[in-house]
């Protein structure tokens, strides 16, 4: 055992790292879910995103052990039982504890929807965190014991089982953080597995309690690993004091002095790379308004050609058509450049002069799909703004202002123009 007593500490060392990983893992997973700005289902962009809403599904699942309509159950039936042994002496202990009789889990596709509309979510490979609908210990007498468990009961039972279910239940509030994509069976977006996003998780509970959750669980692996380190260099001191007549009482502070440092060490890293994902978030929030923006610009001809038919020509609603068809884009802010506007006064403008309008299918179907557009931008408006309020507060909150600082991360100016949203459009006709 002499040979081992070198490597005890690099044993606890390496053990202490694993934690130390998983503790900063759990930390990242907390930063990227209070980061994300919360989507609504009409504007769910292809990315990371982050969605609440009710867990909706047309053929739901039946829980195994409480019969609810759920999205997802799991369960788990463990049975008593009471042992006696007797050694060689004649000595007799009786041992007692519970086995796992029968268990599983069953989660089926869902819609999450608020009120916007609804996405779908794919929850194959994805961490499903949910609520307790059942936690119950009960003897053979229960009708439970043998109406939802195994009729045969094992060795040396003492006649009493534990009964545990987990579910989400249909139309309860759902909290989901995955990669969205596009489908292929229709035009929309949905949420799935993706190997390389950082986070895919469905859960019954609220968004800031899946927080905590993980801020907990990263305390409790740094101060896991701080003891299996601490643990290691004792017990490697303590033996080679006894066997080697020497002392070296003076490792376990270096070692605890090197586990803080290491730590951070990894807070800087940590802190770092999430500013970085964050200042790219904001520029595909930024991204994500261009996009809307052009396809309101794809749209404007065909509101120009149903204008036309009507009267071969109008000067000022052709100005103002033409200048929303030629806002292909907008500049982001903090930059010279025109601001972008919205279409919905101009169409109120153009509905109200030409009333024969509102019964023409083209218009109503045009119409509906500019209004949605509008709504669009808006939502990427508030994805922006929000995502980069989140950044800026990160960059100028202590401790984390001291890494800003060092990297000379500056900020992201918000949109603030006030007729992207409210600026009512005149439009005179020429008599």
């Amino acid at each position: 055992m002499q040979w081992l007593i070198p490597f005890i500490p690099w044993i606890g060392g390496l053990l202490a790292l694993g934690c130390l990983l998983q503790a900063f893992k759990n930390f990242r997973r907390k930063s990227l879910s209070k980061a994300l700005p919360t989507s609504r289902a009409l504007a769910v962009f292809i990315g990371l995103v982050e969605m609440k809403g009710a867990a909706e599904c047309q053929k739901p699942l039946r829980a195994r052990l409480t019969d609810i309509q759920c999205i997802h159950h799991e369960w788990f039936i463990d049975e008593e039982y009471e042992s006696e042994k007797t050694d060689s002496k004649g000595d007799s202990t009786t041992s007692r504890g519970w086995t796992n009789v029968d268990k599983g889990r069953s989660t089926i596709a869902f819609h999450v929807k608020d009120a916007t509309g609804a996405i779908l979510v794919l929850p194959q490979g994805a961490e499903v965190d949910a609520p307790v609908t059942l936690d119950r210990t009960c003897r053979s007498s229960d009708a439970l014991y043998y109406g939802k468990g195994p009729r045969n009961e094992i060795s040396d039972s003492t006649g009493r089982r534990r009964f545990r279910e987990k579910a989400i239940r249909l139309h309860s509030q759902v909290y989901v953080v995955g990669k969205a994509r596009e489908r292929k069976d229709v035009v929309a977006a949905e949420i799935a597995e993706d190997e390389r996003a950082l986070l895919f998780l469905i859960s019954g509970r609220t968004e800031k309690a899946v927080q905590s959750s993980f801020g907990r669980y990263g305390i409790s692996w740094t101060i896991f690993g701080l003891l299996l380190l601490l643990a290691g260099l004792a017990l490697g001191d303590l033996m080679a004091d006894r066997l080697y007549k020497r002392e070296s009482w003076y490792y376990p502070a270096w070692g605890g002095g090197t586990y803080g440092g290491a730590w951070i060490a990894a807070w800087v890293w940590n802190v770092f790379n999430d500013l970085i994902g964050l200042r790219n978030r904001v520029r595909e929030g930024w991204v994500l308004i261009d996009i809307q923006l052009k396809r309101r610009h794809d749209l404007i001809p065909n509101l120009v050609r149903i204008v036309g038919a009507l009267r071969d020509h109008e000067r000022t609603v052709q100005e103002q058509l033409a200048a929303l068809r030629g806002q292909a884009g907008a500049t982001m802010p903090g930059r010279a450049g025109p601001d972008p506007l919205a279409l919905r006064p101009a169409l109120a403008v153009v509905q109200e002069k030409y009333p024969v309008l509102k019964a023409m299918p083209a218009f109503q179907k045009l119409q509906q799909q500019l209004i949605e557009t509008e709504e669009r931008i808006a939502l990427a408006r508030d994805y922006y703004n929000n995502i980069a309020t989140h950044f800026n507060t990160r960059i100028e909150q202590a401790p984390d202002n001291i890494v800003s600082m060092l990297t000379l991360t500056r900020r992201f100016p918000l949109i603030t123009a006030q007729d992207f949203e409210r600026a009512s459009i005149k439009v005179e006709f020429a008599r």
